[in-house]
């Protein structure tokens, strides 16, 4: 028998583990965030230790286990995939770059981290760090931090609003500034290597570990990308737009949506998270529900037919 669509229930980073967030995944979406300070909501998650959950509190992992192939689809082998987070950012993030897949299984025995932003709100004057300034070598960045010079006017930094896409493959230089709430889309990763975060220092005066080493190895300055420009889709039930389609995933942005309609994929799943209150309705299994904004659905590869109602939403995918 087919599954049904699987609402999800996300695990939170907070606190001294997020000194940068904020509050804006409680007050926005209603999300019951543990403290003034949760910065990621994982929506869909397998990271041990952070894994979501259905809504009785089974683990992603376990739901995994359970249904394999039915719910992860038929081409999608090994680990699972994708992370997906929303992330309130009321400070500055530290400045990161990831590792690609070689690296990542070389050093770490992971996968490495290929990601996207996708702007929801952002304050007046909020930007990125996306990557660095022309012309800015491995060498210089080893010699700034060498002399601990400052490291800023080698960042290219970008402004940014409501609506904007990013692109960050691996190797690519890049922090999330202040004031900015975010979707972000991964591989299945926490391999994050730090090399600079603003010399913020915790109550005790201490610093975070940075990873110098680490991320001059799998830095790649010459990466000079621009905010990608979504592309529009046929679609007669919703104004659709393709946002990204990249080697690990492909993202979707359906907008004013009107009944439309689902059915399975059985080569992957799919993941939908509602940005404005809608509804999804699947008739042959007799289920109905409200999605409220910040709700996310795991939609398994064998899927019972169901349609979306409502404003705006991401759909994303792996890359079968």
């Amino acid at each position: 028998m087919s599954l049904a669509p699987i609402l999800l229930y996300p695990a939170f980073r907070y606190g001294a583990a997020t000194p940068w967030g904020g509050d804006q995944l409680k007050t926005r979406y209603g999300k019951p965030a543990p403290d003034t300070r949760t910065g990621e909501s994982l929506e869909m998650s397998v990271i041990p230790g952070l894994n979501s959950t259905d809504a009785q509190g089974t683990p992603l992992s376990e739901l995994l286990a359970r249904y394999g192939a039915q719910l992860t689809g038929t081409q999608i082998t090994g680990e699972f995939p994708l992370l997906l987070k929303l992330l309130d950012a009321k400070q500055a993030l530290s400045v990161q770059v990831h590792p690609d897949d070689a690296y990542a299984q070389a050093h770490e025995n992971k996968l490495g981290k290929t990601e996207a932003w996708i702007i929801l709100a952002a304050e007046p004057g909020a930007q990125l760090v996306y990557g660095l300034r022309p012309g800015v070598t491995r060498d210089m960045l080893r010699q700034a931090f060498e002399t601990e010079a400052p490291l800023e006017p080698l960042l290219r930094f970008v402004p940014v609003q409501a609506g904007d896409v990013f692109y960050i493959p691996a190797g690519m230089v890049h922090a999330i500034g202040g004031g900015i709430l975010l979707y972000e889309i991964q591989q299945s990763s926490d391999v994050t290597y730090r090399f600079y975060d603003w010399n913020r220092t915790d109550a005790q005066g201490n610093k975070r570990p940075l990873h110098i080493r680490q991320a001059l190895d799998v830095v790649r300055p010459e990466l000079q990308l621009e905010a990608v420009q979504p592309q529009p889709l046929p679609d007669a039930h919703c104004r659709r737009e393709l946002l990204l389609d990249t080697p690990y995933f492909r993202v979707e942005r359906l907008n004013d949506c009107q009944e439309v309609p689902f059915s399975a994929h059985p080569e992957a799943f799919s993941v939908l998270t509602a940005l404005s209150d809608g509804q999804l309705s699947c008739p042959e299994g007799r289920l109905f529900c409200a999605l409220p904004a910040g709700q996310t659905v795991l939609i398994p590869a064998d899927c019972l037919p169901f349609t979306l109602s409502g404003g705006t939403f991401l759909i994303s995918a792996p890359r079968a």
